[in-house]
């Protein structure tokens, strides 16, 4: 079997495996954990399906699985014991009769099309015949790190702010939250980034780059920052907040502070 194909099938199993699931716990939001748990599963099934198994498919997994398990745990953790998240609770609200046909087109089979996309420049890397690590791989792999430092750290930051009784109602303002604000969106797609810079160490790997131009468009147009962006307009600190920090982009001066 050709092995796109068979990667779309396994991919199509996985996301009908969590829509069973979202409609077991009746909440859409286990749609966020299967998000990266996905990218693990076509990562290693893709690199073992290859016929060749080179040092670059293991680095590129690795990556790969540290991202994801981190971001399921983290999601995880976030949401136990609290109801749906409020986007999947107002679509639930807003669908109505077509709740169910429009959870499984529209949060479990579109969100699948967009991982198979995103992990393209993975299943170019274990598919391919070069396999000696080269400078761009090093190169790649210190972007990851980068964009994984920001994840990571920016989301212990919101999550410590929001523990503290004494923030209730506060914007956290601080730490990489001063620098941009969405830092772990911003981690996220260098990531991404990151990965694409690996694909390009083999032979034509750049058409990767679909994959983080799609994170990238994503995120920054269409269900990352818009929406929570929105949802923040009505905190009265939100437009002060605005001024000091960058909607993406850290500002410059967070070469003087990390």
């Amino acid at each position: 079997m050709n092995y796109y194909l068979m990667l779309a099938i396994i991919l199509f199993a996985f996301v009908n495996l969590w829509f069973i699931i979202s409609l077991i716990t009746k909440r859409n939001d286990v749609a966020d954990i299967a998000w990266g748990l996905g990218f693990i599963l076509l990562t290693w099934s893709s690199f073992f399906i290859a016929d060749i198994k080179g040092s670059r498919g293991i680095l590129t997994g690795l990556l790969i699985s540290l991202w994801g398990i981190r971001l399921a745990w983290h999601i995880h953790s976030r949401n136990k014991g609290k109801g749906e998240d409020y986007r999947y609770l107002a679509w639930r609200n807003q669908w109505g009769r077509w709740f169910l046909l429009r959870s499984y087109l529209q949060v479990f089979v579109l969100q699948g099309i967009f991982l198979y996309i995103i992990i393209l420049p993975v299943l170019f890397i274990n598919k391919s015949e070069d396999t000696s690590i080269i400078w761009l791989d090093i190169l790649g792999m210190l972007i990851w790190m980068i964009g994984f430092y920001f994840e990571a750290v920016g989301d212990a930051q919101l999550i410590r702010f929001k523990n503290n009784p004494n923030n209730k109602g506060k914007l956290l303002e601080e730490g990489l939250w001063s620098l941009t604000r969405h830092p772990n969106y911003f981690g996220e797609v260098v990531q991404w980034w990151g990965i694409g810079v690996v694909a390009l160490a083999i032979q034509d790997g750049w058409m990767g780059i679909i994959g983080p131009i799609t994170i990238t468009f994503l995120i920054l147009k269409v269900s990352g920052i818009p929406m929570l962006e929105k949802n923040m307009e009505s905190h009265p600190d939100f437009e002060n907040y605005k001024k000091k920090a960058n909607a993406f982009f850290p500002r410059i001066r967070f070469l003087n502070k990390i």
